[in-house]
């Protein structure tokens, strides 16, 4: 690329991204001055800079700030996730979970909750079983020659079915006493979420090491022949889209639960309202995914307080009407 084009697509790409980095800062003030115990603008603005109540610092820095890192961290997962899966499969209802992750995932943090272990063991359960189902539904579909699109979506579809099965049989058979955790868990909940550092240094690794394979992204989406003909190692890219996105929801999964809805909605926004370049189209799903999930939590924390609701029901509930208004204006 010419410098004076590239120069030209950074002219584009900065002020849409400077735009979604504004929205996610505030979408973080609002997590930290919303809640049981609001805050005033003044207080967080002394609190933040030292000073401020001694209760309200400690609202902000041990209760609130962990939780809203993290409900950012998680969504711009999420919504990176699912727009490398939809340009893996070449599907745009391709989302993170479609490969059977989540479903992974969800068994091994339920095992452990039925063992009655603590947060620290149902994260770590929860990563095992997310790269467990990943091997698995990728040994599946490779099995002895090697694998498309439509045979890795296939078998995913038929794993996530399995792991749904299991799931529903430790609801079943599980403890009364433990069952509404465990509901919650699989609704998306960030009460287990320990620290949100690990989450939150792989998204900025991912939106980092992502951004210079962009063009490559861009060309991929329409197919391996073009993609080949321009002089893409198709296969090998394709191998790193399938581990990066797995290895994304299964961080993003490990810390919040299972989120439906912001890998599929947050790229189909994006896509509507600033194009399909993926050098914009990445970054951007890590402050619009990050934004939306903090808003989220936002609500479910504070909409029927003190009562708490599962993080996925606001996802969906913001999510879906947003993503068909813009279908509908995209006409």
């Amino acid at each position: 690329m010419s410098p004076v084009a590239r120069e030209v697509g950074l002219v584009r790409i900065i002020p849409p991204l400077l735009v979604l980095a504004l929205v996610s800062v505030l979408a973080v003030l609002a997590g930290l001055a919303i809640g049981s115990v609001s805050i005033p603008l003044p207080a967080l603005w002394a609190v933040l800079q030292g000073e401020g109540e001694a209760l309200h610092r400690t609202l902000i820095f041990d209760l609130r700030a962990p939780r809203v890192l993290a409900a950012f961290a998680t969504g711009g997962l999420l919504a990176i996730a699912g727009a490398l899966m939809q340009v893996l499969l070449r599907n745009p209802l391709a989302d993170p979970y479609v490969l059977g992750l989540s479903g992974g995932a969800a068994v091994g943090a339920l095992l452990a909750m039925l063992a009655g272990m603590g947060a620290a063991v149902v994260s770590g359960s929860a990563f095992v079983g997310a790269l467990f189902s990943t091997i698995l539904v990728f040994g599946l579909a490779h099995g002895t020659g090697s694998w498309t699109p439509t045979r890795l979506l296939l078998t995913g579809v038929v794993v996530a079915a399995g792991w749904g099965a299991l799931i529903t049989f430790m609801l079943a058979v599980g403890p009364a006493e433990r069952l509404p955790g465990m509901l919650y868990w699989l609704m998306g909940d960030f009460s287990y979420a320990r620290s949100p550092w690990p989450a939150m240094v792989m998204l900025v690794i991912a939106a980092v090491v992502l951004l210079p394979f962009g063009r490559s992204l861009n060309v991929l989406a329409r197919g391996p022949l073009q993609a080949s003909a321009v002089g893409v190692s198709v296969r090998p890219l394709e191998w790193s889209v399938y581990i990066g996105a797995s290895l994304l929801t299964a961080i993003a999964v490990t810390t919040a639960g299972t989120i439906g809805f912001v890998g599929l909605v947050v790229p189909h926004m994006l896509r509507l309202v600033l194009g399909h370049d993926h050098r914009l189209l990445l970054p951007a799903c890590a402050f619009a995914g990050g934004a939306l999930v903090v808003l989220a939590d936002t609500l479910a924390r504070t909409i029927l307080a003190p009562e708490q609701l599962p993080v996925g029901v606001i996802t969906a509930m913001l999510g879906v009407p947003t993503f068909l208004y813009l279908l509908y204006r995209s006409r």
